[in-house]
């Protein structure tokens, strides 16, 4: 067994709110582990404990609560990579990137100079839309933290986007009832699907603000 399949295992006889908001933690700072095996079985596992309970008149586990202590990691994971990045500085972080230890963790500089120019395309708001992009979710507060970013919009977008991504997870779990292998290959078409909306929502946006100029000079 991997070192991720023994996690999942103790995670599947650990699952609570405190084991769901210490693998988001993880999942979103540098060290590599997958979103899709935490809160779709805890989403997954609450639907059947509501099932019986319901029954018996005891109220059952809150699908949302799963959904915030998930952001809740996912944010202190976010902020932990933002902190070492301001704390550390481009040449180590570079540095610790293509050491035994950042391979380790599956990083490279070329995945973190990937991610920086990521953050640097788009601006601030990539701390957002960098959270439902596969390879970029994980990374995209370590070029916010070099940006020094305003830690204030910083928290704000990454509470927005992992939430948002937190409840297509919690929706894949319902929906592929705790399948890890249609989790998987419906967690990619879903990350596209969000960036195709967003992408729709700004073009409609921009659309209307230059109408809107068009208007006033005709």
């Amino acid at each position: 067994m991997t070192l991720i399949d023994n996690i999942v295992a103790w995670y599947s006889a650990h699952m609570n709110y405190a084991s769901i908001t210490a693998l988001m933690t993880v999942e979103s700072s540098f060290i590599p582990f997958p979103s899709e095996v935490v809160i779709p079985p805890a989403v997954y596992v609450a639907g059947n404990e509501a099932s019986s309970l319901c029954a018996t008149g005891v109220y059952p586990v809150d699908v949302l609560l799963i959904v915030l202590f998930g952001t809740l990691g996912a944010m202190l994971g976010a902020m932990i990579n933002y902190a070492l990045s301001v704390w550390l500085g481009r040449p180590i972080i570079y540095k610790f990137a293509d050491s035994k230890l950042g391979h380790l963790c599956l990083l490279s500089s070329e995945k973190v100079k990937k991610a920086e120019d990521y953050f640097i395309e788009r601006g601030k708001v990539s701390t957002f839309v960098g959270r439902f992009i596969p390879g970029i979710r994980q990374l995209i507060s370590i070029p916010a933290g070099l940006a020094r970013m305003h830690f204030g919009y910083f928290l704000l977008y990454t509470f927005l986007g992992a939430f948002i991504w937190n409840c297509v997870l919690a929706l894949l779990g319902y929906i592929a009832h705790g399948q890890m292998d249609l989790i998987n290959k419906y967690s990619h078409e879903l990350s596209v699907a969000i960036l195709i909306l967003l992408g729709a929502v700004v073009l409609y946006f921009v659309a209307k603000g230059l109408f809107k100029r068009f208007a006033k000079k005709g």
